[in-house]
């Protein structure tokens, strides 16, 4: 740490004398010096040592980051493994200028947010950030133990409204130790779903645990957005990340690149999978590589046959998520088919024990998100009523009656049978993890 102090001050030094020399050649050619430069001169540092680690997700979201581990000189920072030029620097909720709050400033501060807050709010961890889950910035709010809330709490706040409260998960292994601090978190799309997610470091006791929540938007008008807590994910980072920092999480997750960075399919499937790979306490999730639009450039599918599957797909150094853990082994739902390399997806599902039978049809378009194209909803009884279910005096029906209905209109049966025309295949892991990493090579 002493090494990296030295340099700091180098630096500072540097810019102290650039700043006075620059001075000095602009008074004698009668022109003022950048304001920009004469801050940083007068401030004594670094604009590389002070700026914010603020990644950009696929969404475009800031991603702030606060840990005392981001705060590297400029050519240090660089030489570390997918830092990917990131500047970095200590977030502490106030706004990224490149120049250290004097003490006084950062007291104000504290005092205010406390003021605002509640004399619990855990102050250098509280800032203002974009979340995709939500419209405008909102306050990340941090909440030590008290007498009137006996429990961390994290809060999303917009003006006085509390948004979502974000309870913590805490290793089974730090059961029972007392909150001591919160002392690193970071904003960015940790599972590639493109929503934020939520990651934090604190400490109980006097051991450190890392607490990962994917965020969800909205499910309908009606809902809210929300927050889940990956414990198992959580608890491997915890005991497999050294040290535990905000840095070392992203380069044990991804190599410390973030979405929209990575080299090839192989290295963005290697991320993805690494990911799944620590969320599979079980050892069940299974991986293939499959062509399904036919672009030379292969899907990645991950899952627990006959539960779920998950679908990725690569372009231009993104990973987009295609098949978000969707479900089947109920309701006739045998699983998903695809034509290979013809970009199509297959589905049934029925209701009433196969009385009426609805085949969905999907693609891939050009956002990299599954849309619905045909719908085939097949009606195998005598609907009498029109209500849309089979009444007892309509059960001995079943079987010998059908009619079918392509996205609400009656269709004959050779138009269903044009969108069933050529070969399905089931989408299945047949690899295991180190099966799929020696097939990414």
């Amino acid at each position: 740490m002493m090494r990296r102090h030295r340099r700091c001050g180098v630096k500072k030094n540097r810019w102290f004398v650039l700043a006075l020399f620059l001075a000095g050649m602009m008074t004698a050619c009668k022109k003022e010096l950048p304001a920009q430069l004469l801050e940083a001169g007068a401030a004594g540092s670094s604009a590389n040592e002070e700026e914010t680690l603020s990644l950009k997700g696929a969404g475009g979201e800031e991603e702030p980051v606060s840990d005392p581990e981001a705060l590297l000189p400029a050519d240090e920072a660089a030489a570390q493994p997918g830092n990917g030029g990131e500047k970095a620097a200590q977030i502490t909720g106030a706004p990224a200028t490149g120049a250290r709050e004097p003490d006084a400033a950062q007291d104000e501060r504290a005092d205010s947010l406390k003021k605002r807050f509640g004399e619990s709010c855990i102050a250098e961890q509280t800032f203002e950030t974009e979340l995709s889950e939500y419209d405008g910035p909102v306050f990340f709010v941090p909440l030590a133990p008290s007498d009137e809330n006996p429990e961390f709490t994290v809060r999303l706040m917009q003006g006085e409204e509390i948004l979502a409260e974000i309870p913590p998960f805490v290793p089974d292994s730090l059961s029972g130790q007392a909150f001591k601090s919160l002392d690193a978190v970071s904003f960015y799309d940790v599972n590639y779903d493109g929503n934020t997610d939520v990651v934090w470091i604190a400490t109980y006791g006097t051991a450190g645990a890392a607490s990962v929540y994917y965020g969800y938007g909205r499910d309908t008008e009606d809902s809210a957005p929300y927050f889940v807590a990956q414990e198992a994910l959580s608890a491997q980072i915890s005991s497999q990340v050294t040290p535990l920092t905000v840095p070392e999480i992203r380069r044990s997750l991804s190599g410390g690149k973030k979405n929209g960075q990575f080299a090839s399919y192989q290295e963005a499937y290697r991320a993805v999978s690494r990911l799944c790979d620590l969320e599979d306490t079980e050892g069940m999730i299974m991986y293939d590589l499959i062509d399904f639009d036919g672009d030379d450039i292969p899907e990645l599918v991950a899952g627990v046959n006959g539960f779920y599957t998950s679908l990725y797909t690569y372009s231009g150094g993104t990973v987009y998520t295609v098949m978000d853990g969707w479900r089947y082994g109920v309701m006739g739902n045998a699983g998903y088919e695809y034509q290979p390399g013809k970009n199509r997806l297959r589905n049934y599902n029925n209701d009433y024990a196969g009385a009426i039978v609805y085949a969905t049809y999907m693609e891939m378009d050009d956002s990299h998100t599954m849309k619905t194209v045909a719908e085939i909803k097949t009606v195998n009884f005598d609907d009498a009523n029109q209500n849309g279910m089979p009444d007892e005096d309509e059960m001995n029906s079943i079987g010998c009656y059908g009619i079918s209905y392509i996205n609400g209109r009656e269709a004959a049966p050779e138009e269903c049978a044009a969108l069933d025309a050529g070969e399905y295949v089931f989408i299945q892991g047949t690899k295991r993890f180190e099966e799929l990493k020696d097939a990414l090579r």
